[in-house]
């Protein structure tokens, strides 16, 4: 007889295993279902180890900006196996930390990978082939997403790269091309050069960072090719041909025709769900765009049902996996009085140098709404904390409904953004507005002043500009 569970997940990323958490906090007897490393992609070739990666690059070029500071040092260097070695450390640190969480919350972990197999049934395959199954009176899916592959950008592990390889660099390529502009893409674009490689980052909209506020991305465009980086956007790729030396990249441009060379391309172009080979269709699960259809608990729309993060839709952000985990977990146990998850208060974070922060709508889509806005902006030059701190470049930008004073959205450029945006997205949670914010007093000195006064500089009453 198959063992009995309340629910059962599949996938341990921060969406599943958080969703176990939860549902064992709420008396629910739980197992998850995992075919590799605890804690899935984000945790362990994603979210934390580029983190990891990334603050060694911002590290390494602060040692070359010594002189700003009055300090002095010698024979700066890096070695590439160090700082991939850390990366994988932090990441290994904390799958751990999973893994002392399922035993806390009493969650079975199951080796193996899991798949529908019938009303309340899950089968699971270990890596030997042995077939068991599980039954489960819910079952959660959170089999998460992986990178989009493009015709003749498929990756071979040497000359393209999918992020899991550009994470572990064995040396730094001495130039190489990033295909998309999105977060993945600018991080792994700042972190090259950050080592000094030559880097070329190929869009084919007509902009970098095209979800962001175009006032952000024209500045980011700015701050990047500062940095060295190139820019080529409203690009189509018309053949891409490797070779010894690396490869050779073929672009369109405006009509014009162009070859690039480097040693090694990065594919940053997207994600598709793991939808395949974990019995959906046979289940009546329905799936668009290589995605998961839910309603707003997540359900699927087949009894017991129910699907999370990156295998269902945008935005496809670790944190909303996490909460819709726990949203998931709250429905099946009957928790009263429960919100569904509104993706507009959602903060977005893009690690690179500048860090880009977002949250809400864009001044473009607010208007596009019908919205009659009011916006502010503060620039991080007119900031004491960033003077001291020689991080002068980037700028916070609101929008407010111009007739309710509801904030709509927040959009931040600079050093340590990242951290700042979620006072707004707090605020947009609590619904709060320009007076509210206006009434708030924030830290002197701190960078957090400037969301003060970029509220203030919407309503004709900023101070320091």
């Amino acid at each position: 007889m198959a063992d009995q569970y309340d629910v059962v997940v599949i996938g341990s990323g921060p969406g599943g295993y958080v969703a176990a958490i939860r549902a064992s906090q709420l008396g629910l007897k739980t197992a998850i279902v995992e075919r590799d490393a605890l804690g899935g992609i984000c945790l362990n070739w994603g979210c934390i180890p580029t983190k990891a990666l990334l603050r060694s690059a911002e590290v390494y070029e602060t040692l070359h900006r010594l002189d700003e500071f009055g300090l002095k040092a010698e024979k700066i260097g890096y070695d590439a196996e160090a700082v991939v070695k850390r990366s994988r450390n932090v990441a290994g640190q904390l799958s751990n930390g999973v893994k002392f969480l399922m035993k806390k919350n009493k969650i079975d972990v199951i080796e193996g990978s899991g798949k529908l197999a019938g009303e309340g049934k899950v089968a699971v395959e270990t890596k030997d082939g042995k077939i068991s199954e599980i039954a489960a009176k819910n079952i959660i899916l959170a089999t998460g997403a992986r990178a989009r592959v493009i015709d003749g950008l498929e990756p071979d592990g040497k000359t393209i790269w999918t992020y899991r390889e550009a994470m572990v660099p064995k040396a730094i390529p001495k130039s190489l091309i990033v295909v998309g502009s999105g977060a993945i893409g600018i991080e792994f674009a700042s972190f090259y050069r950050a080592f000094g490689a030559e880097v070329t980052v190929v869009e084919v909209l007509d902009r970098i960072l095209p979800v962001e506020d175009e006032e952000i991305s024209k500045e980011a465009a700015r701050a990047f090719k500062k940095r060295g980086i190139r820019l080529i956007t409203g690009a189509k790729i018309d053949k891409t041909e490797k070779g010894e030396s690396g490869a050779k990249m073929n672009v369109t441009v405006n009509g014009k025709s162009e070859t690039l060379e480097a040693k090694v391309v990065i594919s940053a172009v997207g994600i598709v769900g793991n939808v395949e080979d974990i019995g959906l269709e046979k289940a009546g699960v329905k799936v668009e765009k290589t995605h998961v259809v839910v309603n707003e608990w997540l359900e699927t729309g087949v009894k017991g049902i129910y699907a999370i993060g990156d295998l269902v839709g945008p935005p496809w952000l670790a944190h909303k996996a996490s909460h819709e985990g726990v949203l998931a977990a709250e429905r099946i146990a009957g928790v009263k009085d429960l919100h569904a998850i509104d993706t507009t208060r959602i903060p977005g974070c893009t690690y690179s140098t500048p860090q880009i922060a977002s949250v809400g709508l864009t001044e473009a889509k607010a208007k596009e709404k019908g919205h009659e806005v009011k916006v502010g902006r503060f620039p991080f030059r007119a900031n004491g904390k960033a003077i001291a701190l020689g991080e002068t470049e980037g700028f916070v930008k609101t929008v407010f409904d111009a007739k309710t004073g509801e904030l709509l959205g927040a959009h931040m450029i600079g050093a340590e953004v990242t951290e700042l945006i979620q006072g707004y997205g707090v605020a947009m949670t609590l619904e709060t507005t320009e007076a509210d914010l206006i009434r708030a007093v924030f830290p002197h000195p701190t960078l957090s002043e400037m969301m003060g006064e970029a509220v203030l500089d919407a309503y004709g009453r900023v101070l320091h500009t």
